[in-house]
């Protein structure tokens, strides 16, 4: 098998390198939600300036069988690399994935990484045997952490949103909730920029030790830029407290209209000084609505925690997200 890095300017190679990963991903998983073509093409041509992306394919014969690919911080955590491996279900059995794991560990050992990391999607009945955990372990990774995978049916009634949203502002007076749409105001940016990064170090992040992710103003405008190149619509609410100091957000990304029925609830987070006060389910509760009313065809909504994330499991749960699989980590230290 030869390797080598995916053409970014090919859509042939770049649409080879997405149907490898999704029929991989995807395989006994049917049905689970998986971000499309224009999302997928759109984050490698246009990389998060604060990470760098590789991206490589194993190709047999001419044909892609295999990829990899390895995310690397360039603005804090060092140390560290993201990476992930794929090989298409015709294809395994073969030595493909290992020579894919060994071929991109080389390169995170190249750029000074001693610590990596990765994630499979397992059923729960099967987190500790599935084939995908049994070959990180003979690969030399261990047990990391767990995240719980959760999925809500859309629409939500409009009467328990509004019930969440004045529980929850009974212990915030002072502060306020607003909703934005795909780009946030340059009043708040610089505030959201700083709370960003506490999500990192504040989450359970299992065995592996995290600095606060430093988010710019101009890394985060350049983010929002490829999310929309993408087609996706992001809805952001925030909770602001007397000054316009962003307190607490919650982010849904809506996938690119005409495919998918499935958005993603990325980050929901409270600044330390600011918990206690219900914001958490403020924004979330705030935000779910936003979506459902300006997307109706949006039916189902996958977010994950870690399992000893109580606070936020618990808003989860009283909002009626269902656990569907385990999201499995793994690390491996040099």
């Amino acid at each position: 098998m030869e390797i080598t890095p995916v053409d970014l300017s090919s859509d042939v190679a770049l649409r080879a390198s997405y149907d490898v990963e999704r029929r991989a991903v995807l395989a006994g998983r049917e049905g689970m939600p998986h971000w499309s073509w224009p999302e997928m093409a759109a984050t490698f041509r246009h990389p998060d300036p604060g990470e760098r992306a590789d991206l490589l394919g194993g190709w047999v014969e001419g044909r892609m069988v295999a990829g990899a690919v390895l995310f690397s911080g360039l603005l804090d955590n060092l140390d560290k690399s993201w990476l992930g491996v794929v090989v298409d279900p015709d294809h395994q059995g073969r030595g493909h994935g290992r020579a894919m794991l060994e071929h991109v560990e080389r390169l995170a050992a190249d750029a000074g990484r001693t610590v990596l990391l990765a994630e499979t999607k397992l059923p729960f009945d099967e987190v500790a045997t599935h084939r995908n955990r049994r070959f990180a372990e003979a690969a030399g990774y261990d047990f990391s952490n767990v995240e719980v995978v959760r999925h809500l049916q859309l629409p939500l009634p409009t009467a328990d949103l509004e019930r969440w949203s004045a529980e929850a502002r009974t212990r915030h007076a002072g502060y306020r909730v607003e909703t934005y749409r795909d780009r946030l105001p340059d009043d708040v940016v610089v505030s959201f920029a700083a709370i960003y990064g506490q999500l990192s170090v504040d989450a359970p992040t299992g065995e592996a030790e995290w600095e606060e992710e430093v988010m710019t103003v101009e890394r985060f405008r350049a983010n929002e830029q490829t999310l929309l190149e993408a087609g996706r619509r992001m809805y952001t609410t925030l909770a602001l407290a007397p000054g316009s100091l962003v307190a607490a957000y919650s982010t849904i990304a809506v996938p690119p209209a005409g495919g998918r029925t499935d958005a993603s609830q990325w980050g929901t987070f409270v600044g330390r000084e600011h918990r206690g006060r219900r914001l958490g389910l403020a924004v979330k509760a705030a935000n779910l609505r936003a979506v459902q009313e300006a997307h109706p065809e949006i039916r189902r909504v996958t977010t994950q925690n870690a399992e000893t994330n109580d606070h936020m499991v618990a808003i989860n749960e009283q909002m009626g997200f269902e656990a569907v699989e385990a999201s499995v980590e793994m690390i491996k230290r040099r």
